[in-house]
């Protein structure tokens, strides 16, 4: 039987522009797409009057957009949008990188669909092109208390939780060609069998 790739077409990181942002937990997202472009030959386009930074990328046998939105991350869905709807990319062609705090730093889980689980970048992406895309959240810890989500997020990780995100992250580079070339199975089970830890859902 034959496995057929997944067809992605753009891959999206979240992130907020401004250097006092550049490592904090809620650019994870930025992190990842930046270290593709880098590995993958991409170079950075900015368009300021959409508010993106584009690049395009070989990865394996596929061609294929990275996208970082430079509007602030509750704005991001309209970028997304903007280059999705002129390049004629649907949805399921859509891989969103974000942070997440549900889970531990050094886990990285793959999906399609969902919720935004309280994430502003995810809510107004899905705003703008619902919610069939896929998406490979980076996991940045929970601070402990709804309250203190905020400013962790926007604060940086600490050395060993940084380790933990570069770690998971190198983990995800080297699934992505798997993604393109063999489908979201094989490639989940490469970047999940790595990372599991008690307690965390899909």
């Amino acid at each position: 039987m034959i496995v057929a790739g997944l067809p992605l077409k753009l891959i999206v990181g979240l992130g907020n522009p401004g250097r006092e942002y550049a490592r904090t937990r809620h650019n994870a997202g930025w992190w990842f797409v930046d270290a593709l472009a880098a590995r993958h030959g991409g170079s950075w386009r900015h368009d300021a009057r959409q508010h993106t930074e584009l690049a395009r990328a070989r990865i394996g046998g596929s061609e294929l957009w990275l996208l970082k939105p430079t509007a602030f991350m509750n704005r991001s869905g309209a970028p997304v949008a903007a280059v999705a709807n002129f390049y004629h990319v649907a949805p399921e062609q859509i891989l969103v990188v974000h942070d997440e705090i549900d889970l531990s730093p050094g886990v990285a889980r793959l999906k399609q669909g969902g919720g935004h689980g309280g994430h502003n970048g995810l809510r107004d992406v899905m705003a703008h092109i619902g919610a069939d895309f896929w998406r490979l959240r980076l996991g940045v810890g929970h601070p402990g208390a709804k309250e203190l989500v905020l400013d962790a997020v926007l604060d940086r990780p600490t050395a060993a939780e940084q380790t933990a995100i570069e770690d998971a992250m190198s983990r995800a580079l080297e699934a992505i060609p798997e993604l393109l070339d063999s489908g979201a199975q094989k490639a989940m089970h490469r970047l999940h069998s790595g990372n599991e830890r008690p307690g965390e859902g899909a």
